[in-house]
C-alpha cells in the first residue's frame, strides 16, 4: 500500500505530483484558490477541499481523506509566501511577515499537524523565511512544534534546510527553505546536491540541467497571441542577448545605454539562455517581467510547466495569466520527488530505490548556438545617453521616502 499524504495549500499540485512520483498517495488536498482546485480536479480524482484552512476543522480533512488521527504518513504544504518573499521585502523596505494576516497560515498548518498527528511532515517556504535577523517565522515553527509535543506527547523533530532546486536536476534556479520532521523524533538528513553549475563539477557531478534540456523538444507554439510581447519595451527584447536582461543596455553592458545600472528589477527584460537553467519563474508577471523565451516571446503553459518539472500530462482550463500564477507559486515537482524519496527511506523505513527519478528532464547535450541579437529600433535611440546608477541599498528614492515617513 502506498504511503498516505495530506496536502495543504496544494495550489496546482507541485508537491503532490512530486510525492506521487515517489510512490505516495494524496488522500486529500486543500486550497483556498478556486482555479487551483479546479485544476487539480481536472487532473486527479483526489478529494479536494476548497476553502480557507482557518475555517476548516482537522476532523473534516481526516474524514475527506478517509484517515484516522495518526494514520497519515506525511502532511505537507507550502503556506502563502508573500509575507516572507524577497520581492515583498525590497518593494517596501521590509515585510510585515508574522504581523501580515497571510502569515496566519503557519499557525493553521501547525494546528492541523497537532490534530492529525501524521508520521512525518514537510513544510516549505521562500528563502526570505530564513533571512538573517528576520527569521521569526522559523522561531514560530520551532515554538509550535515544541507546543505540539508538550500537548500531545509526540516527539516531532525539526530539521531545516536551504535547497536550490537546480542542485537536484531542476532546470531552474529556485531556492526554498524546507522543514522536515518525524513524529518519533527520528533525524532527517537533507540530500546532497546531485548536479553542479557548469565549470564547477564538484566530485564529478553532472552539470545543471538547462533550459534547453527542459524545452528543446517542444514545438514552437503557433498563432498564440497571448505569447506575444506587449507594452512599451516589447521590441527591445530581441536586442538583448540570451542570458541577459536590461543591464545589457546600461553603461556597464554591451549594448546601448538606455537605463541606469540596477535601476530596474533583475527580471526586467530577462531572457533565457539555452545553456543555463532558467531563472526563478514568477507568479506575478508584467509585460516586461521575465524570464522570456530566447525566441523573444513569453513562455507557453507547456514551457512554464517543464521549467517547474510539473508532469507533461497536466492540463489547464484557464487564462495564461492564471497559469503563470499557478505555476509560479508551485514547488518544482522534481525537488519534491527527491525529498519524498528521502522521507520514505529515512523516516518511514522504506528500502532505498535506485530507480531513475521520474520527473528529471533528459540531458539533451549541447544546445544550438545563441541567436544573434537584433539592432536597436530607432524609437529607443532617443533615450540613449548617460543615466544615473542606483546609489545602493537603502539609498534609493523609495528608501529615502520611507525613512522620511518613519522619522
Amino acid at each position: 500500500m502506498n504511503p498516505k499524504a495530506i496536502s495543504l495549500f496544494s495550489g496546482v499540485g507541485g508537491l503532490d505530483f512530486g510525492f506521487e512520483a515517489a510512490g505516495f498517495e494524496t488522500r486529500v488536498a486543500l486550497d483556498l484558490d478556486p482555479v487551483a482546485c479546479a485544476t487539480i480536479r481536472r487532473n486527479r480524482t483526489w478529494p479536494v477541499i476548497e476553502g480557507d484552512l482557518a475555517t476548516i476543522e482537522s476532523s473534516t480533512i481526516l474524514k475527506a481523506g478517509k484517515l484516522k488521527r495518526g494514520e497519515a504518513d506525511v502532511l505537507f504544504g507550502g503556506p502563502p509566501c508573500q509575507p516572507f518573499s524577497k520581492s515583498g521585502y525590497w518593494a517596501t523596505g521590509d515585510a510585515k511577515r508574522l504581523t501580515d494576516p497571510r502569515a496566519g497560515t503557519l499557525k493553521h498548518f501547525l494546528r492541523v499537524l497537532g490534530e492529525t498527528q501524521p508520521k512525518t511532515f514537510l513544510l516549505e517556504n521562500v528563502p526570505g523565511f530564513a533571512f538573517s535577523g528576520k527569521n521569526e517565522g522559523l522561531h514560530f515553527i520551532r515554538r509550535g512544534i515544541e507546543h505540539i509535543n508538550t500537548k500531545t506527547g509526540a516527539n516531532y523533530s525539526l530539521h531545516i534546510g536551504m535547497l536550490n532546486a537546480a542542485d537536484f536536476g531542476v532546470p531552474q534556479t529556485r531556492e526554498r527553505v524546507v522543514m522536515v520532521g518525524a513524529r518519533d523524533g527520528r533525524a532527517f538528513h537533507f540530500p546532497s546536491p546531485t548536479h553542479a553549475p557548469r565549470g564547477q563539477r564538484l566530485l564529478d557531478l553532472p552539470q545543471y540541467r538547462t533550459a534547453w534540456d527542459a524545452l528543446g523538444d517542444l514545438p514552437e507554439p503557433i498563432d498564440d497571441p497571448s505569447l506575444a510581447m506587449t507594452g512599451k519595451w516589447a521590441d527591445l527584447l530581441a536586442t538583448i542577448p540570451e542570458g541577459e536582461n536590461y543591464l545589457w543596455h546600461t553603461a556597464r553592458g554591451g549594448g546601448i545605454p538606455l537605463f541606469g545600472w540596477r535601476t530596474r528589477f533583475w527580471n526586467f527584460m530577462l531572457k533565457l539562455a539555452k545553456d543555463q537553467p532558467s531563472w526563478t519563474i514568477q507568479a506575478q508577471c508584467g509585460p516586461a517581467t521575465g524570464p522570456f523565451h530566447w525566441r523573444n516571446r513569453k513562455l507557453s503553459a507547456a514551457e512554464l510547466a517543464r521549467l517547474q518539472t510539473l508532469p507533461d500530462w497536466l492540463m489547464f482550463n484557464c487564462a495564461r495569466g492564471e497559469i503563470q500564477r499557478l505555476i509560479g507559486n508551485a514547488v518544482p515537482s522534481l525537488l519534491a520527488e527527491v525529498l519524498a524519496r528521502e522521507i520514505k527511506v529515512q523516516l518511514l523505513g522504506a528500502r532505498r530505490s535506485h530507480a531513475h527519478l521520474k520527473l528529471i528532464p533528459p540531458d539533451r547535450g549541447t544546445p544550438p548556438p545563441p541567436t544573434r541579437p537584433a539592432k536597436l529600433p530607432a524609437k529607443y535611440r532617443a533615450i540613449a545617453g548617460v543615466h544615473k546608477e542606483h546609489p545602493g541599498p537603502g539609498k534609493g528614492p523609495g528608501a529615502k521616502a520611507r525613512s522620511r515617513q518613519a522619522a
